[in-house]
């Protein structure tokens, strides 16, 4: 049974998400403020997702999500009951997975944790799987090799950190200063659209593989898409 945590300040939203998500299978985790959730998800270890609100006291959504991702890639999903766009960048800039904006339909909301869980994918950060592979492209971490339909794909060492993060954690969306900290470096002074050239070369290697699978999120970044 997956665990999921869920940090809502409103006590009669969290129970109502509580209840629904128990009676669909799945064992629930309470944090009525943003520092509780994060202590929560350090206590234990095998939280399959988090749910959290915006607007919550002591942390808020947005501090929440960047806690949790300087240790773990789980899946988060950020609820909001502002439809601002703003609202919606600042939270995949820090790093959430889904957006939902309250109020919403909870068969849809199940539907929408079922297909974040089941896309995921990702190996355990304390075990790492050794082969990883989606639609026919291959990661070999240990011979450190990215191979398409048996043959090896010649990638440089940026496309090759790109591409591995992303195969790792397939429907994520990563911003390009995600990308830019984590594989150019937190000291890295150039353009952020680097990243774009990047991309758009790592898509013309993979040919229609890259055009099927490695998705632009406009106003956002990027993310590998899965096909079902």
């Amino acid at each position: 049974m997956k665990k999921i945590l869920i940090a809502e300040d409103e006590q009669r939203m969290r129970r109502l998400v509580c209840d629904f998500l128990k009676k669909s299978g799945y064992e629930t985790l309470e944090a009525a403020d943003g520092r509780q959730a994060v202590a929560l998800f350090r206590a234990n270890s095998d939280i399959s997702l988090v749910i959290c609100d915006v607007m919550m006291p002591e942390m808020d959504g947005w501090e929440v999500c960047k806690a949790i991702r300087k240790t773990s890639n789980i899946p988060i999903i950020v609820l909001t009951a502002r439809t601002q766009e703003f609202d919606e960048l600042v939270s995949f800039e820090s790093g959430a997975d889904d957006f939902i904006t309250k109020p919403f339909s909870m068969p849809v909301f199940i539907k929408r944790v079922e297909a974040l869980l089941k896309r995921s994918g990702m190996p355990k950060e304390d075990n790492p799987a050794e082969i990883i592979e989606i639609d026919g492209l291959r990661l070999n971490i240990p011979a450190h090799e990215f191979t398409l339909g048996g043959r090896e794909l010649d990638l440089k060492i940026k496309e090759y950190s790109i591409l591995e993060k992303l195969i790792s954690n397939p429907g994520r969306i990563f911003s390009r200063d995600m990308l830019l900290d984590d594989i150019w470096g937190v000291d890295f002074t150039g353009d952020s659209r680097t990243v774009d050239s990047h991309l758009a070369r790592l898509r013309t290697k993979l040919g229609k593989w890259g055009e099927d699978h490695i998705k632009t999120v406009f106003g956002v970044g990027y993310k590998l898409e899965v096909n079902s």
